[in-house]
């Protein structure tokens, strides 16, 4: 059957289903239309649809969300003036062209005064790497009255100025990233502040300091890995949550005064052979509140063997790691790098602190395998003296796993020593390391300490996880 021709509709009629020539989706209420228009890419793309209608133009000023992508930077600021919206309706974000055209502090600061004339309620500014000279830019906050979010992310330090007596009356959440301001004067502008993120920002004359002090704060993230930090200062009386990521090259200063945090994750990392206790060093330490009921927070440490730190000063080495303890927790996770070292002493002084002492509930001890084999010198000062005579009162300890057992004598010590101090004990997990798998003896001697303490379930497994037996009463 052949296809029916029929009149053919001329090139300047109004496409419709009903073939009246009426537009009916320009008839569209303002609201359905700017619908349409927020699922388009850029506010350049919703520009453009102008073209189909006068009911069209001017209609994408309107947007809720005006995100300007791969413009060259001098060009932003002209079509951004002239937008004119409802208070409730305003965000403004801008994404310069990648065209290898560097910017000044004079055009960064002209853009931000364009958007600020916008009355934005949330304010997204980047600024990528191949747009940022060598200078550093001096970048001039404008007054934001409305602004409930601003986000400044530069990919290189940039001075942060706010001019004097300005107000950010609504402003909740506020992001930096590489900036470098007088954050106490920043955040006095700010009294309905509920959010602070700063990544990798530094603080004029206190450039290896943290200090934060707000009295609406309520979520605080730091992340300031690739700077050096000494001092932590925060007082948030209303802070619920706090995420902390930072390195040092010595030992900190820290104070936290946030009574009513609940979520907590605080990482340090040291650079340095700054926290040691004989020759083990501390490399990382982390706390971190339970995200679910059924989860326990915990204290973790990364520790390394190297008989370089022996005489190193110890001691500030429980002061420091007591430094971290900003929120309460109930494990106790270490991981080791003995090299073929002892580690027994070095855990039980740990579990001797006052802090973990009576909060540890659970003890994880993973010993992270290395290249050095085969143990240490017959005078190798990792033999702490008298250790395995000692005795504290382990009362919260409920459970215990070791992770990569050798059955070297200082394990079984170890072991031997958890489970007289422990009355509350009730189960241990050993995971046995390659060598200790094979080995019938390192088997025995496992089997007979916990034949002999019959109040405590045992379970063995292989260094590929399979399970080789257990005592259970």
């Amino acid at each position: 059957m052949g296809a029916s021709s029929g009149p053919r509709r001329s090139s300047g009629q109004e496409p419709d289903g009903t073939g009246d020539g009426a537009d009916r989706l320009s008839d569209l209420p303002d609201d359905v239309l700017l619908l349409v228009l927020a699922r388009l890419p850029c506010a350049a793309a919703a520009a453009r649809t102008g073209v189909l209608s006068r009911r069209w133009r001017g209609l994408w000023a309107r947007l809720r969300q005006i995100v300007l992508r791969d413009v060259p930077f001098p060009s932003i600021e002209a079509p951004s003036s002239p937008i004119r919206v409802p208070q409730r309706q305003r965000r403004s974000r801008g994404f310069p062209s990648p065209k290898k055209q560097r910017v000044d502090s004079a055009g960064v600061n002209s853009l931000l005064r364009a958007a600020a004339r916008l009355e934005p309620e949330s304010l997204e500014f980047r600024l990528p790497a191949d747009l940022i000279g060598r200078s550093r830019l001096a970048v001039d906050l404008p007054r934001l009255d409305g602004a409930t979010s601003i986000a400044l992310d530069f990919a290189s330090p940039f001075s942060l100025r706010v001019p004097a007596g300005a107000e950010f009356p609504a402003l909740e959440a506020l992001s930096l990233t590489y900036s470098v301001t007088d954050l106490d004067a920043l955040l006095s502008c700010c009294p309905r502040l509920r959010t602070l993120r700063l990544c990798r920002a530094l603080f004029p004359n206190h450039k290896c300091d943290v200090r934060v002090s707000s009295p609406s704060l309520q979520e605080l993230v730091v992340c300031r890995e690739l700077s050096l930090t000494q001092r932590v200062d925060i007082v948030a009386p209303a802070l619920k949550q706090l995420t902390m990521s930072f390195s040092t090259m010595e030992l900190i200063s820290s104070s936290v005064l946030a009574p009513l945090v609940e979520k907590v994750s605080w990482h340090c990392y040291y650079l340095g052979p700054y926290v040691a206790f004989g020759l083990w060093g501390i490399s990382k330490l982390r706390l971190q509140t339970a995200d679910r009921q059924e989860q326990m927070s915990s204290l973790q440490s990364h520790a390394w063997a190297d008989t370089s730190l022996f005489y190193a000063d110890a001691g500030n080495f429980a002061q420091e790691i007591k430094k971290h303890m900003v929120a309460a927790f109930s494990v106790l996770e270490l991981h080791l790098t003995a090299k073929g070292h002892a580690f027994g002493a070095f855990v039980f002084h740990l579990l001797g602190m006052d802090r973990i002492r009576t909060a540890t509930r659970r003890l994880k001890v993973v010993l992270e395998r290395s290249a050095m084999k085969g143990g240490c010198l017959p005078l190798c000062p990792c033999g702490f003296p008298n250790w395995k005579s000692q005795i504290i009162c382990l009362a919260a300890l409920e459970e215990v796993e070791f992770n990569g057992f050798e059955g070297k004598d200082h394990e079984f010590d170890l072991v031997k020593l958890i489970i007289g101090c422990a009355p509350m004990l009730k189960r241990m997990i050993v995971k046995l390391s390659q060598e200790t798998s094979a080995s019938n003896d390192g088997c025995a001697k496992i089997h007979n300490i916990f034949k002999a303490c019959s109040s405590v379930e045992c379970d063995v497994y292989d260094s590929s996880g399979e399970y080789m037996f257990g005592m259970h009463y």
